[in-house]
């Protein structure tokens, strides 16, 4: 029996579309690997991000320096941490998505020398803390392995599609808190490792940036499904710092567009059927009047834009 994790609304239907559009513009855009620079810098927002929500304190300066093998000075556990996540990051696209020894493998990587036993689910209960109160008393250590293994199962064989698996998976697995440490960033590495499944493009996303900025809205989401007993405005919360993380990637890109890329781009969010010069430079304005009229024309070269009217009255439309 597969369980239902949350419910559909409006919301959900709308990200997704979105995210799906997106993804589209990503592969039109040949990005589904980003320059290696880019790569480099993104993998160090991803691992300050997610280590930052759990309290470490070292920099992405200090991060880039520990991936180039170079001394840093900072608290021990705080450099460990740094490593261990530099290691699981480089593995991402080794780990399988839909395996329960994948992902304790994954977890042995990013808590070694941290915790007693990584790579472990726990046996013994345990509450998440927050200032003076439990927030979240998790399922007790016997049914671990049960509601991992069902959680699993509804990964590989549910019936929605793997965006949304991935951030209920996220969800689902805090609620679980299978492990007695990591659980978060074990949450969002793993909601990565699915979103690969997806789109190569995500490798190289620091989606973790993104729930980093809203770090306090993070926490009340999990909060309000705890109440619930449902993952649905996780669902929300998690696709839209996807949109958010995809917007940035391809408006970052879009400035360094050639001229063909740019008209491709532009021609796959168009909505209308006829447009102007202006219209388009509303989507790129950080080209010349110049550019955009050499665009155009060249869409009408090669047969892509039928063009009515000359000059700055000129309409265009998909031929």
């Amino acid at each position: 029996m597969i369980h239902k994790y949350y419910e559909g609304t409006p919301r959900i239907i709308n990200l997704s579309t979105d995210v799906g559009t997106l993804l589209g513009v990503v592969d039109a855009t040949h990005l589904r690997k980003p320059r290696t620079e880019l790569r480099k810098r993104n993998k160090v927002k991803t691992i300050r991000a997610s280590l930052a929500i759990e309290g470490n304190t070292l920099s992405e300066d200090q991060i880039t320096a520990i991936i180039e093998n170079k001394r840093v000075v900072g608290p021990p556990k705080d450099i460990r941490e740094v490593e261990n996540a530099i290691r699981a990051y480089d593995n991402l696209s080794n780990f399988n998505a839909f395996s329960i020894e994948s992902y304790l493998e994954a977890h042995r990587m990013l808590m070694s020398g941290l915790v007693d036993r990584p790579g472990q689910f726990r046996t013994a209960s345990v509450g998440v803390v927050q200032g003076d109160r439990i927030a979240h008393l998790a399922p007790p250590g016997w049914n671990v392995d049960n509601l991992m293994t069902d959680l699993f199962r509804y990964l590989e064989k549910g019936e929605d599609n793997l965006i949304i698996k991935s951030c209920v998976f996220h969800y689902e697995m805090e609620f679980i808190h299978p492990f007695m440490d990591g659980n978060g960033r074990m949450g969002r590495l793993w909601q990565t490792v699915i979103l690969m499944r997806v789109n190569p493009v995500f490798e190289y996303l620091p989606i973790e940036q993104e729930i980093k900025k809203s770090q306090k809205d993070y926490y009340n989401v999990l909060s309000q499904c705890d109440r619930e007993g449902l993952s649905t405005k996780f669902v929300e919360y998690m696709l839209d710092k996807i949109k958010l993380s995809l917007e940035e990637l391809v408006g970052k890109q879009r400035d360094n567009f050639t001229d063909t890329e740019r008209l491709k781009y532009f021609l796959d969010q168009l909505d209308s059927g006829e447009f102007t010069r202006k219209d388009y430079l509303r989507v790129f304005p950080g080209i010349s009047t110049a550019t955009a009229t050499r665009d155009l024309r060249s869409g009408v070269e090669e047969g892509l834009l039928v063009r009515e009217g000359n000059d700055r009255q000129a309409r265009y439309r998909k031929k």
